[in-house]
């Protein structure tokens, strides 16, 4: 490894999560060798290859041990452990670092893809950094005797563009640390605290101490870990006494903040997408690799944007620079995170190309010794030479002297430096380790609050003790009994523990948003050992009992998702719900059984649950009047063929002055939230309260703000079946909301008719609609209104449109809008024709239907207009449908045409009404004639046989107009269902309401009942009587 200057990368691929194992996940990825193959879950025989220096199995094959240490199933097996990896990745370099060349390592993935487990490990399964470290200082102890080693630490956090220092020891700044750029050094961070160690129980102390900064500052600002970068950078100065030699390397530990953003980021557009330093530092990382990956392939690159971003100015070196640098990427298997990993390989693939230019470190310390040791030996000769020729003279004796006792003032404080700030590092552990012993020794006397982060590395870290009396929670540090947290929504003085008795109880201060096992409060509640707890937005506590309350316990399956799911099922969202609204008939499912995509669903769901609470709380500090809402789009909405839609989630956002909605998809939400925390940290971060006079933001640059934009408020389904049988329907239709809930009554209509527009009759209507094929088929498509808009209801100022696609047109059609009416009249019409009508419209027409779908308008949007963009029209002006199985578009769109053709088509439609008259008189005429037939035939004679295969014809006729007529009373009957469902009880309604309305739907029964018995009566009569006159006849001609 030592001797090559290519950026190395690994991949490692971990075991299913617990989202992935109760989703019923599929593992799409495979490895040989070096080699890893990734399968698109959604077309199998598409496959992507990558080849990598070195490729972890850490998916199976594994148990745990004893020790706790997951080790290989069996001797020899496949699995990749943490020591494995270290032997491939942590040895290369540790040597690299002890040789005097400096060392990087990267860790990239999506979140939870694995990447903390690996750099620092969890429990006894040790990662990569604090084994490199024990490693490190055991190699020092190796060569103490020829070797004097010295080595800093320091530990930083990148996030929004802010560099902060985890080890500080004073207060944050709100602008964060800067980067600076000096001609020697590169760039470096300007007053960052790099701290001595001697031992890897010191540095262990350090991380934990950096872990438990990093969790504060998250809850203090808002930051999500997976949004942030953490790089740990061990500075390693070896000084040979017996060669006279010093190597200094710099070991970079990087891990970087979840890849799927960058991804997501780019899915929708959004105004304000670029104006976010969130994805600063992964976009222009990304863009240095591409660079570089390039100009290892001899491309011509003018340009590398290092100075894009505060992360790639600090790994300049690691990066094409002077450095030995390694990659890895974690990877998921999971079907369900197809497109993240795909990514991730597409990105160490590139990595794998830069090339670096690695050089020994001569230490410039070390130098500047010799240098003066130099110079004194120089000064010395010179005195002792004005000695010797008698010239001394008192001035320049006194100069060389000065000279000389400065430089050796020099020598002794750089070599003093290291040994003065080694005992004061071991001073503050000192401190830390009697501040840890006395954690330990309260945890087994108090009951005591533990955090719970997003982040399983960040959790457990903060532990606020609850001893006996009353102790106020909040903002405020002013009295002895008063434990302080910071977070979004977090008063001054929050609540109130009381340790009375041996029991505890929590009392919420009036104004104070406190959750108990995802439930609000407003009094007094007596906490249990592990009851959950949310105070302000998201600051999430486990409560731990007194310690004889302690049992065995698994606290570990109270994880932050634990809590969020609490919240969703108090609003009535959990899996078991999900799968009722996916499938009302069926039998409740296990969740190893549920749909993975409503998994994914609710997952989202409950990952977004602290964040809209959090930009409600900016929004209500910043006085913005904005509230956000999650919703699950298309919960209860379908396709045309009545399959049910993909779910996601959505959130609305309604300003509460004047009314105005918003719809937002889940990523644009996320990132208009970055940019509200942007705007927080400038507005209340930096000094003002809430209340405090700020100057506004422009709109434009307003992440609570958007132009307005139609709505879809819900959609119904209009069957096309009848126009199969070229029977015309009347319907009134629910327009169904994305949750269920019914937003209006549609009336519609759907008529077949002749080219001309007017409607047939009921000599037209089809028994077998294969009769359709390869015949033209008109029907118009008639809105009539719209009742009972719930959109309306809520402002009055609003309007909507209806929208929809017809088979196979490529462009919506949408009604005028219609405004400040809650039952407006739409009478809206179109004609349609199919030329030749195909197999595949006729399959369309009996299978699917029209979908209907119900825009919103508000003031101050813009309507929806139908694009005539692709659309072709007969010469009476209805549009084509069925384009496939159309005529040529020249002979029926030609201009020099269309007055002809229309002129023809009059002619011809005058001559089809003259041939249906005259057939119609001419079957008159031929009934007559078969009645005198038979009366002929009866009184010539009884014995004659004759054909009974004549009847059939005439029977069949009798029973298909009696089919028609039934049909027919059905249309009514239907109507007559639609009005009972849509006949509900006023919500205001008393009792005497109530009985009224019981009264009334009892009526409607009735005559439902009656309306519906009379036509299947009716329809039993006539085909009894049909039955009865075919049995006669075939009495007479037998």
């Amino acid at each position: 490894m030592a001797g090559k200057d290519c950026v190395k990368v690994a991949v490692r691929v971990r075991p299913f999560n617990k989202r992935e194992r109760e989703a019923g996940s599929r593992c799409v990825v495979s490895m040989s060798g070096n080699a890893i193959t990734i399968q698109d879950p959604r077309n199998p025989h598409t496959r992507r290859t990558f080849t990598f220096d070195y490729a972890f199995w850490s998916h199976s094959g594994f148990i745990r041990n004893r020790d706790g240490l997951f080790v290989a199933e069996e001797p020899g097996g496949r699995y990749a452990d943490q020591g494995s990896v270290f032997n491939d990745l942590g040895q290369g370099i540790l040597e690299n670092a002890l040789q005097g060349y400096n060392a990087t390592l990267l860790a990239y993935g999506q979140t939870g893809s694995g990447k903390s487990y690996s750099m620092v490990g969890y429990g006894p399964n040790k990662g990569l950094v604090p084994t490199l470290c024990e490693r490190l200082f055991r190699a020092v102890k190796a060569n103490q005797e020829s070797c004097q080693c010295q080595m800093l630490f320091s530990m930083l956090e990148i996030y929004n563009e802010q560099v902060i220092d985890l080890l500080s020891k004073g207060a944050r700044s709100p602008a964060g640390l800067r980067v600076r750029e000096d001609q020697q050094r590169g760039f470096y961070v300007e007053g960052l605290r790099r701290v001595p160690c001697d031992s890897a129980e010191q540095v262990e102390q350090l991380m934990e101490q950096g872990t438990r900064t990093r969790t504060t500052a998250a809850t203090h600002i808002n930051a999500n870990s997976s949004r942030s970068h953490m790089l740990i950078s061990a500075q390693l100065k070896q000084i040979f006494t017996e060669e006279n030699i010093t190597k200094q390397s710099n070991i970079n530990l990087v891990d970087l903040a979840g890849s799927e953003r960058q991804r997501c980021s780019g899915l929708e557009a959004d105004r304000l997408k670029e104006g976010t330093a969130i994805n600063v530092s992964l976009t222009t990382l990304g863009n240095v690799i591409s660079s570089l990956a390039d100009a290892a392939l001899g491309k011509k690159v003018v340009h590398i944007p290092y100075r894009d971003s505060v992360l790639t100015k600090l790994l300049q070196s690691a990066l094409g620079g002077n450095s030995r640098t390694v990659m890895i990427a974690t990877l998921s298997p999971s079907d369900i995170c197809y497109e993240e990993s795909l990514s991730t390989l597409r990105y160490a693939e590139r990595a794998k190309r830069i090339q670096n230019k690695a050089v020994v470190n001569e230490s410039p310390t070390e130098r500047l010794v010799k240098e003066l040791k130099a110079e004194n030996v120089k000064l010395l000769l010179r005195l002792s030479r004005l000695g010797q020729d008698g010239r001394k003279t008192e001035e320049e004796s006194k100069e060389l002297r000065r000279l000389l006792t400065h430089n050796e003032m020099q020598i002794k404080a750089i070599q003093t430096l290291w040994e003065h700030h080694l005992q004061e590092a071991l001073k503050d552990w000192e401190t830390q380790y009697a501040t840890i012993t006395q954690e330990r020794r309260m945890m087994q006397m108090h009951p005591y609050i533990l955090n719970i982060n997003e982040d399983p590395q960040l959790s457990g870290v903060v532990k606020l003790f609850i001893q006996e009396g009353d102790w106020d929670i909040g903002l405020s540090e002013g009295t002895s009994r008063t434990i302080t947290i910071k977070g979004l929504g977090i008063q001054e003085r929050h609540a109130v523990f009381t340790n009375e008795d041996r029991r505890v109880s929590i009392t919420p201060v009036s104004g104070a948003k406190l959750m108990v096992n995802g439930l609000p409060i407003t009094y007094r509640t007596e906490l249990q050992h592990l009851d959950r707890l949310i105070l302000g937005s998201s600051s999430t506590y486990l409560f731990v009992g007194f310690p004889c309350e302690r049992g065995a316990e698994d606290w570990s399956r109270y994880d932050y998702d634990y809590f969020q799911s609490e919240l969703a099922a108090a609003a009535g969202i959990h899996i078991p719900t999900l799968c009722e609204e996916q499938s009302p008939g069926e039998p409740s499912v296990g969740l190893a059984q549920t749909d993975p995509s409503l998994l994914a669903v609710f997952y989202d769901y409950i990952k977004l649950i602290p964040m809209v609470t959090e930009a409600n709380q900016m929004s209500q500090e910043l006085n913005k009047g904005v509230e956000f809402k999650l919703e699950i789009k298309n919960l209860a909405m379908s396709d045309c063929r009545g399959r049910d839609l993909e779910k996601d989630i959505a959130v609305r956002v309604t300003s509460l002055e004047n009314k105005q909605v918003w719809m937002w998809s889940k990523v644009k939400f996320v990132n208009r939230k970055f940019l509200m925390e942007e705007v927080y940290q400038q507005q209340v971060g930096s000094g003002g309260g809430q209340g405090a006079e700020r100057q506004p933001l422009p709109r434009d640059r307003d992440p609570f703000w958007d132009p307005l934009e139609p709505l879809h408020l819900g959609s119904a389904h209009l069957w096309l079946q009848s126009l199969a049988f070229r029977i015309p329907l009347e319907e009134q239709v629910e327009v169904l909301g994305p949750e269920g809930t019914e937003e209006a009554i549609l009336q519609a209509q759907l008529l077949p008719c002749s080219p001309m527009g007017l409607p047939l009759g009921e000599e037209d209507i089809l028994i077998d609609p294969t009769e359709l094929l390869g015949k033209r088929l008109d029907f118009q498509l008639f809105l009539e209104q719209c009742c009972g808009l719930r959109w309306l209801k809520e402002a009055k100022n609003r309007g909507v449109q209806i929208g929809f696609r017809v088979y196979d047109c490529p462009q919506t059609f949408y009604t005028p809008a219609v405004w400040h009416n809650v039952n407006p009249l739409l009478e809206h019409r179109l004609h349609f024709s199919a030329m030749r009508t195909s197999q595949d419209l006729l399959n369309y027409l009996q299978s699917s239907a029209l979908v209907l779908e119900l825009w919103g308008l508000q003031e101050g949007c813009a309507d929806m207009v139908s694009s005539m963009e692709g659309l072709r029209m007969t010469p009476e002006g209805s549009f084509i449908i069925d384009k496939a199985s159309a005529p040529d578009p020249s002979v029926l769109e030609s201009p020099g045409c269309v007055s002809d053709l229309r002129s023809s088509m009059r002619a011809l439609h005058q001559d089809l009404e003259q041939l249906r008259s005259a057939n119609a008189a001419l079957r008159k005429e031929n009934n007559t004639l078969r009645e005198q037939l038979n009366r002929g035939s009866e009184s010539a004679g009884r014995g004659r046989p004759e054909r009974r295969g004549s009847l059939r014809p005439s029977c069949d006729a009798e029973l298909a107009r009696a089919l028609k007529v039934f049909y027919h009373s059905m249309t009514s009957v239907r109507a007559q269902l639609q009005r009972l469902r849509r006949h509900r009880p006023s919500e205001e309604a008393d009792l005497l309401g109530l009985r009224l309305f019981v009264d009334e739907q009892s009526r409607l029964l009735r005559d439902f009942g009656e309306q519906l018995e009379e036509s299947v009566t009716a329809l039993k009569q006539d085909v009894a009587a049909i039955v009865r006159r075919k049995r006669e006849r075939s009495g007479i001609w037998s």
